[in-house]
């Protein structure tokens, strides 16, 4: 008498439904890994300038992003992935990975097998951390402002210009004629500096209050008519 079978179980054939994806991640990662590893002269450069064009694309592109869309906060971690990638890459497969193999073939102390075995890991939990870093408070040399060059001028509606005298602590501005300019306002980097409303168009702001802007201190002069709507805009750096 033939016995019973239970239905809804898989048979002695049947694979679990994750078996296939869990295999072909799995898959995928050993061959990231082989990739990872591979060390000869050519992968190493190959692998490192690859890297190198990613990372400056990356790091370019946010860049320019972020000089027309300074509230979308979030391209500063792109802007971080890629200067870190500029410099990471490089330093991972001509550095890193040669380390590691060396030792897992040479290495007797504890630490430095443990390193071998788990460098991959290390390198790309350190790579995040700076990311994190740099993203959250990023540094000068990897802001780039593509909004306009350093020291130009937009090319504004009223017939004036800005004239600014430097000091050691404060820089004095004025307009050569400041007919149809209501007020001005001064902003450097995501600050508001100052809102000038003297009708002849003097003022007098702190070096100390301006932002660094690619190694330079700037400062953004917006002329203003009587109803708000910008008539020009000046930029100026600080020698």
């Amino acid at each position: 008498m033939p016995e019973p079978t239970m239905s809804g179980t898989n048979g002695p054939d049947e694979k679990p439904p994750l078996s296939y994806p869990r295999r072909l991640l799995s898959q995928g990662w050993r061959d990231l890994l082989s990739v990872y590893y591979a060390n000869t002269p050519i992968w190493r450069v190959l692998k490192s300038g690859g890297l190198f064009v990613f990372g400056l694309f990356c790091w370019s592109a946010a860049s320019l992003l972020f000089s027309y869309q300074p509230e979308w906060a979030f391209l500063t971690y792109v802007m971080a992935y890629g200067f870190a990638l500029v410099f990471w890459g490089p330093l991972t497969h001509f550095v890193v990975v040669p380390l590691a193999i060396r030792l897992r073939r040479t290495g007797e102390h504890p630490v430095a097998r443990a390193f071998a075995r788990h460098a991959s890991k290390i390198n790309l939990s350190t790579f995040i951390v700076i990311v994190i870093v740099l993203g959250t408070a990023p540094i000068s040399p990897m802001m780039l402002d593509f909004a306009a060059s350093l020291g130009d001028d937009s090319s504004p509606d009223v017939d004036t210009n800005l004239v600014c005298t430097e000091g050691d602590e404060t820089i004095a501005c004025e307009l050569t004629d400041p007919d149809g300019v209501d007020h001005l306002v001064v902003t450097s980097g995501e600050h508001e500096v100052a809102v000038v409303d003297d009708p002849t168009g003097e003022f007098e702001i702190r070096v100390d209050d301006l932002e660094e802007v690619v190694g330079q201190k700037q400062f953004t002069v917006e002329l203003k008519d009587e109803n708000g709507d910008r008539v020009g805009v000046f930029r100026r750096t600080v020698s």
